[in-house]
């Protein structure tokens, strides 16, 4: 039982670590941005790369874990809204899929603000510095 906050910590960040690293710093995702009016994509995209990839890092790692769970929510809240606005989609099939992307967003929000109010727990670099 004590392992599962660190399993936990790793699958909640595998996503924005994967998507960082692969994603944010192509064209593809910058133009898509572009063409769901995000301003500034060249800037923000690349940015929401870094802000995943080092916030997945601190959680995954239990290095300040809470200040990382942070940095994911200023990650997810623009990116949730701005990207999965289901609501302005005509065609139906598009919508469902944005809202399904809009509700896993919403889940792993609340996971990161479970690890950002209650921390890494046991098996943490945060955990070791305490004790």
């Amino acid at each position: 039982m004590r392992y599962l906050p660190l399993l936990g910590r790793v699958l909640l960040c595998l996503l924005f670590l994967v998507s960082g690293i692969t994603f944010h710093f192509t064209s593809d995702a910058i133009q898509y941005a572009e063409a769901q009016g995000v301003p500034a994509a060249s800037l923000l995209v690349p940015l929401s790369g870094v802000l995943a990839i080092v916030g997945a890092l601190s959680v995954m790692l239990g290095y300040r874990a809470k200040l990382g769970a942070w940095l994911l929510v200023i990650f997810l809240v623009p990116v949730t809204l701005m990207m999965h606005n289901f609501w302005a989609i005509a065609d139906p099939m598009q919508r469902q899929v944005q809202m399904i992307m809009f509700m896993k967003n919403l889940g792993l929000l609340g996971g990161v603000l479970l690890i950002a109010y209650w921390g890494a727990g046991p098996i943490s670099m945060d955990n070791r510095q305490s004790q």
